[in-house]
Formats: C-alpha cells, structure tokens, sequence
C-alpha cells in the first residue's frame, strides 16, 4: 500500500486525476472493476485530496464523470454484443452472483442500475446487463446520472475526510500512531466489506 501512495504521490495533479479516471470508467466498461473496484481509486484520491494533493471538488466532478461515461460504454458493449457480452471465463465461477444480478434487473428495472453502483461486483456487471437486456438507453442514463453523481460525491468525501482527519492525527501524535490507526481503519473497513458481502 506505501508503494502505492509513494507512486501516486510522485505523479502530477493531472495523471492523478486521469489515473483515478481511467479505473472508474474501466471499471464498469471493461470489467476491471473484478480485479480493481472504482471505489478503492476514488478513497485515495479523496485521501490525497485531504492532504492538499488535489482539489476535491475538481476529483469529484471528474469521478462523476468517469463513472457515468464507463456505464454508459458498459451499456453499449452489452447492446452491440449481447449475450455473449456476458460470456467470460471468470463470470463462468460467479454464475450465482450473475443470476443475482439478472434477478435484480428484472425485478427493479432500471432502479437496478441505481442500486448496483452501490455494489462492487454489481457496479461492474450492470451496464453491460442492461444492455444485453435492450432497457431503454434513456431510461438506464437517467437512474446511471443519479447512482453517479451520489456515488462519485460520496466517495471522493469519504476519501477526503479520511485523508484530512489523518493529516489532524498525523501532526498531533506523530506519524507512528498515525499509521497504526490507519491500518486499524482500513482493517475494519476490510472485514465490514468481507462480512457484508458474505
């Protein structure tokens, strides 16, 4: 994680941003979202933009955007190619998590695309669900926005106050209890997502 944040705080301002840009629209659009969830991007450059790397309001719009634009290129793979959008070897071994997925497009619609964004393996999944599935692209970018926008904000301000609460703890007890602490919150962050997903 040190040669993670060593790496990216060695980059400039604007390859940060389109780092943390180019792992969200991929996410959705090319299913990197299995191996590297937007969401990890986004809280770290919410944390370096608590710790005055970046402007959070300019990472916020561009998180927005990103993941707005990687649904939507989600949606039309899934269109142009249909079910075999969804024929890939790893998602062979997530069949139930698949049908779960099917399950809720069915059931909601494209509210669905709204409730995934907030699900990693969902988030991933959906657009190009909603594609193979011919929803209306009117309908699956209106509830894409919404999920987006609330989506985007939240976690560039989580990453953010993350960032800034442990620059305050940082100066105040030095950087040794600093570090401990933040392993202990992304420990428990950890085990919440572990046992939330099970």
């Amino acid at each position: 994680m040190d040669s993670i944040n060593n790496w990216l705080w060695g980059l400039p301002s604007t390859a940060l941003y389109a780092v943390v840009a180019a792992l969200v629209f991929a996410e959705d659009a090319l299913f990197v979202g299995f191996v590297v969830p937007g969401e990890t991007a986004v809280v770290l450059g919410g944390v370096l933009a608590g710790q005055g790397r970046l402007s959070v309001y300019w990472l916020g719009l561009v998180v927005t955007a990103a993941a707005i634009a990687g649904d939507s290129a989600g949606y039309f793979i899934g269109r142009r190619l249909g079910p075999g959008a969804l024929d890939v070897r790893f998602l062979h071994r997530r069949r139930d998590h698949v049908d779960r997925a099917e399950a809720l497009i069915r059931r909601w619609g494209p509210q669905g695309v709204f409730f995934a964004r907030f699900v990693a393996f969902l988030r991933a999944m959906m657009p190009a669900l909603a594609g193979v599935s011919r929803m209306s692209y009117r309908r699956f970018f209106l509830f894409n926005v919404l999920g987006g926008v609330l989506w985007g904000v939240g976690y560039t301000l989580l990453g953010f106050f993350a960032g800034a609460a442990y620059e305050q703890v940082q100066s105040a007890v030095g950087g040794a209890v600093a570090a401990v602490l933040a392993v202990v919150a992304v420990t428990a962050l950890v085990v919440w997502r572990v046992r939330r997903h099970r």
